[in-house]
């Protein structure tokens, strides 16, 4: 398929497993371009890239933002999972744009916000009303743990990265105690995604198999089922899951300060969402001392848009395009 020269933005989002390339029309993703690439069968990311820009019939990108699984500073980026490090010279020697960011994957997310469908958005705590000019948050919850502040600036939205899922894990009870001292790993005491993500669903279930004299181990995807299905140990499982996810949630509110939302994105925020109202998701979050009737300013809730992320890159490139 042809498409016009120097109109369309190229985005990707950039994961441990496979990179997610598609085209943009302003903040609009064009579904049918869509393509998903194996990052094994590739050396790095310039490849895809240009593989990609070759089944798109040589498109000419006006922009390029890539969104990655890691840190990006200055321009750099280097992967947690995936043994790529990418600069934006090499994106936009891949792609010939004359416009090029790379974001972290939860920056990303941020931008995406107020870009969404709204049936691709589900409440699951209930807020005041927000203002367009709130501070939001993003929380990512999956194979890793992360947040994002999102600031609407007078020159533009700001999403500010961080790496907040290796702070240590808050503890609130004497089993929650057990639990970390399960966990504690060579590095010490463990931090907040060594819990709260898919390998962390993992050990929790290992916890309380150790807690009930019955060891046994079993995949994340595997423990959601079987929760689904009414087996006690993984509800169990995912009720301890549910509620230190609340407590964590309810201390970045309290950091941040998101009067216009939290939002939580991620495979593992969404699988385990159905469960969160039964499992006092709420009343971990809330549970703040003197601080419990404030934190009814916040409200909470899931993105369930597999696009958002290369939304969010496009909508980044539409306000970086503006400012120039």
């Amino acid at each position: 398929m042809s498409h016009p020269p120097n109109k369309l933005s190229l985005v990707a989002d950039i994961g441990g497993t496979n990179t997610r390339v598609a085209l943009a029309d302003g903040r609009e993703i064009l579904s049918e371009t869509v393509r998903r690439y194996r990052n094994s069968e590739y050396p790095g990311l310039e490849s895809v890239l240009r593989q990609f820009i070759a089944d798109e019939d040589d498109v000419d990108c006006a922009a390029a933002c890539v969104a990655v699984a890691g840190p990006v500073r200055d321009g750099k980026a280097t992967m947690t999972n995936l043994d790529w490090a990418m600069d934006e010279g090499s994106v936009a020697r891949a792609t010939r744009a004359e416009t090029v960011s790379i974001l972290n994957d939860l920056q990303a997310q941020g931008h995406a916000l107020g870009h969404l469908a709204e049936e691709n958005v589900r409440t699951i705590v209930k807020g005041p009303v927000a203002q367009s000019h709130e501070t939001r948050l993003v929380i990512g919850v999956g194979t890793g743990f992360n947040a994002a502040p999102v600031i609407e600036a007078p020159g533009g939205r700001v999403v500010s990265p961080s790496e907040c899922g290796h702070a240590n894990l808050p503890i609130r009870t004497d089993a929650e105690l057990r639990l970390c001292k399960f966990v504690s790993t060579a590095h010490g005491f463990p931090a907040i995604e060594d819990v709260l993500s898919g390998r962390g669903l993992e050990r929790v279930y290992a916890w309380l198999g150790e807690e009930a004299g019955d060891p046994k181990e079993a995949r994340a995807s595997d423990i959601m089922e079987a929760c689904e299905k009414g087996e006690r140990r993984a509800i169990d499982a995912a009720r301890t899951f549910a509620q230190i996810l609340g407590t964590v949630c309810g201390n970045l509110a309290l950091i941040h300060l998101p009067f216009g939302g939290i939002y939580l994105v991620g495979g593992v925020a969404r699988a385990i969402t159905p469960y969160l109202h039964d499992f006092d998701f709420d009343g971990a979050f809330r549970d703040k001392g003197r601080f419990a009737g404030f934190m009814a300013n916040f409200a909470v809730h899931v993105v369930e848009d597999d696009y958002a992320a290369l939304t969010g890159c496009a909508a980044h490139l539409v306000e970086k395009q503006a400012r120039v």
